[in-house]
């Protein structure tokens, strides 16, 4: 805590110190964000944000390699790991992941689904839109007879790991066999890879009959259909802004060293079908230069948002 606020004081004597663009690299799922505050305080100051799109396994490898100002992951890292590195972890975005389909016929969030059968489909069990467990949860809903195709990240993900981890929980048949983390071994033979949130939302817009997950600004950016899901209290929730705001109200940000706290794990369980996810930003705390003025920015300016 301490590296951080001596961090977080320098920034403001950095930025105008220099004039060099920020550069960062990691997670997809807040790359919408990060590209409306560069857009907007580029404007402000002429200083620019490269922020590469990679995934988090990549952010992390390169905020270690030094290559990078900072580095984003929704996978924290451990306490251990950043001090041995010489690095600062915070949360900085917090978002929510959504299931999306590409099925006719349907509009956005028409279709429902619960945990752990949405485990069953991504493991393979089930894998026509027909099936009984699919129908029973959609009353007097004409189910197609069409194969279900997974549409998964091909990269290193911290959406993938939330994802997982979520399914892990609901599902103990999906700990067992897959389990959760980055990159997992996925079961369905048909199943396909998209590279970044980008590419798992482009794959399941041109697959008819895929099925796959995304952070909530794609499906927003795309206009893509999207499943409700059944929460503890039997009722069927839909995304949104409001929603994730909710439920992520009252998290013990520095109960976990580094302050890595899992906000899946940390919220009340009537709100773990919204499957939401924080992205931390991390920073070696020897690179002050321009360091977090894009955040900074954005908290001084609340009209910032992802739209």
């Amino acid at each position: 805590m301490k590296k951080l606020l001596t961090l977080l004081a320098a920034i403001t004597f950095a930025v105008t110190a220099q004039a060099a663009d920020i550069t960062g690299a990691g997670a997809t799922f807040p790359y919408p964000i990060y590209a409306k505050w560069a857009e907007d305080y580029k404007k402000a100051t002429g200083v620019g944000l490269n922020y590469q799109s990679i995934g988090s396994s990549g952010g992390i490898r390169q905020i270690k390699a030094k290559t990078v100002i900072f580095g984003a992951t929704d996978a924290p890292m451990k306490g251990e790991d950043l001090d041995k590195d010489g690095l600062v972890q915070f949360p900085a975005i917090i978002g929510g992941t959504v299931p999306i389909v590409n099925l006719d016929g349907f509009k956005p969030g028409e279709l429902r689904i619960t945990g752990p059968v949405m485990a069953e489909v991504f493991m393979g069990i089930i894998n026509k839109w027909n099936d009984p467990k699919l129908a029973a949860l959609n009353p007097g809903k004409k189910l197609p007879d069409q194969p279900i195709t997974v549409v998964h990240r091909a990269d290193g993900s911290g959406t993938t790991f939330n994802w997982t981890d979520y399914l892990s929980s609901v599902s103990k048949e999906w700990a067992d066999r897959v389990g959760r983390g980055p990159a997992v071994k996925w079961l369905p033979p048909t199943a396909m890879g998209g590279k970044g949130n980008e590419g798992v939302a482009a794959n399941v817009g041109r697959i008819k009959g895929s099925i796959g997950y995304v952070e909530y600004a794609y499906v927003k950016k795309n206009n893509m259909n999207f499943m409700q899901m059944l929460n503890a209290d039997g009722r069927y929730v839909s995304p949104d802004d409001l929603t994730f705001a909710a439920a992520a109200a009252g998290v013990d940000w520095f109960s976990v060293p580094g302050m890595g706290t899992l906000i899946l794990q940390a919220i009340d369980l009537r709100d773990r079908e919204i499957i939401l996810a924080n992205t931390f930003m991390i920073a070696c705390v020897n690179l002050l230069a321009l360091l977090l003025a894009d955040i900074l920015y954005a908290v001084a300016d609340p009209r910032v948002s992802y739209e």
